[in-house]
């Protein structure tokens, strides 16, 4: 997510609007992101890297193609699912704050944006110079995007599909104007401690010294609560999960077969973090790039972790990438939080 421009200019604000020909210029241009034109063979690189590891596993990006993008929004939606609800009423309540503590009219960045839904609760209060939603499903993006700017007509909307850390090319009349990166959600979560310090110095070389990140973060919990929200009734979770294989095929030729594969989610309390594998229901054998992979009978594939923090030690891990806490919000039942740092 290294947003790249000329040399800052002073006094300069960003005129950019959204229309159909702009999508469809920057489908084929600027947002052709160097994450994008992966070639075919590196994408299998990448999986059969995972799969010949020790502990196998599959990086989570593969969830989301166009479908994973869309099942995702559903689990957004589940009764057990309360991460989305949750953060969504903390927005709300706390717009008006959120945006005296942030200040108004940076240039926005959502890395993994997605739908774009949860922005659109703060797009007025912040009155951004620019909203640049950023994610690796193209079409979805997009189509998001599009919907998002006959909604707020008067704000600027650049999508940029790409990798949440690939290299992105911003108009030049963006440059001077603090960046603030929104990062809802806990996709934080996502990443092990160590790599959600390295992910936290790339944003804070991203914002600079003048810029801000607000970040969703999940707090720990009744595991209980934890277990029900990643293994829901309706089967919504274990299909995300399966379609990462379905992707895979679709990217590198891979003959996966996602129904012989259980989903497996649960909270590991020593390591405050939620698991979700792949476990294959029996012996078989897949190919991906010429190469074989044998499955023994419940043996499994990671897809996703999903860390849980308390409001301090989520702080202090930020402290290492060089982020100062500045302000947070809970909701009553001290599930979820939302927090915002500056560079320190």
């Amino acid at each position: 997510m290294a947003i790249h421009g000329r040399t800052p200019c002073q006094g300069e604000r960003a005129i950019l609007n959204l229309t159909d020909s702009d999508i469809a210029q920057a489908s084929a241009s600027t947002l052709a992101s160097s994450a994008e034109q992966a070639s075919d063979d590196a994408i299998s690189a990448e999986i059969q890297s995972g799969l010949n590891a020790e502990a196998r596993h599959i990086n989570p990006k593969y969830f989301y193609d166009e479908y994973g993008s869309q099942l995702f929004d559903q689990i957004t939606q589940l009764d057990e699912y309360y991460p989305t609800r949750t953060e969504i009423t903390i927005l709300t309540r706390f717009a008006e704050d959120i945006a005296r503590a942030t200040g108004r009219g940076s240039v926005l960045l959502e890395p993994g944006a997605g739908s774009c839904a949860k922005v659109r609760l703060l797009l007025e209060a912040l009155a951004p110079a620019c909203y640049v939603p950023i994610d690796i499903s193209r079409e979805f993006l997009f189509a998001a995007a599009q919907q998002l700017q006959s909604e707020f007509p008067h704000i600027p909307i650049h999508p940029v599909a790409a990798d949440m850390q690939a290299d992105i090319q911003l108009p030049d009349n963006l440059d001077g104007i603090p960046r603030m990166v929104f990062y809802p959600g806990s996709t934080i979560g996502n990443y092990t401690p160590a790599e959600a310090v390295e992910f936290l110095r790339h944003v804070r070389r991203t914002i600079g010294d003048n810029g801000g990140l607000l970040i969703g973060v999940d707090l720990q919990k009744d595991p209980a609560i934890l277990n029900l929200a990643y293994n829901d009734a309706a089967g919504v979770t274990a299909a995300f999960n399966r379609n990462c294989l379905s992707n895979i095929n679709t990217l590198t030729g891979a003959n996966f077969d996602p129904e012989r594969f259980r989903h497996i989610a649960f909270y590991n309390e020593s390591e405050h973090r939620i698991e979700m594998h792949l476990e294959s229901d029996s012996r078989q054998s897949v190919v991906i790039g010429g190469q074989s992979f044998d499955f023994k009978e419940s043996e499994r594939i990671l897809t996703e972790y999903s860390y849980k923090y308390t409001v301090e030690s989520f702080a202090q891990l930020a402290a290492e990438a060089g982020l100062h806490a500045r302000e947070h919000w809970v909701d009553e039942h001290q599930l979820f939080s939302l927090q915002y740092f500056t560079a320190s």
